[in-house]
């Protein structure tokens, strides 16, 4: 007999410039979708892998291509329209005004901070 393993894959968070902004859970068709759920702002025309605009600059991390891109790419870019985070992945776009995560940490450290002031 032969028992069956489970094997659990997290769900890669994206960053932007080290800030925790989303958890890749799947939802979203690619990587440019779940940032503009966000309401970062990226610019993007074809949407499928053509056009290079809304190439992205990689700070660490890896994706995975759904639709092979032709535009030309350098080995620390992505193009959000047709990838997906493989694993935790921190981009360099700006997160000013985007839905940030707040750590709990950070979030007792505001508590305590506005019940002393």
């Amino acid at each position: 007999m032969s028992s069956q393993t489970l094997i659990f894959k997290k769900a890669p968070i994206v960053s932007l410039q080290g800030q925790p902004v989303l958890l890749f859970n799947g939802q979203q068709q690619s990587l440019l979708e779940a940032l503009e759920i966000k309401k970062i702002r990226i610019f993007s025309e074809c949407r499928s892998g053509f056009c290079g605009a809304c190439k992205t600059k990689v700070l660490s991390g890896s994706v995975t291509y759904f639709t092979e891109p032709l535009a030309a790419l350098s080995a620390d870019e992505c193009l959000p329209c047709c990838c997906v985070p493989e694993s935790d992945l921190n981009l360099a776009l700006s997160p000013k005004g985007a839905d940030t995560v707040v750590h709990p940490q950070v979030l007792n450290a505001r508590a305590k901070a506005v019940l002393v002031d």
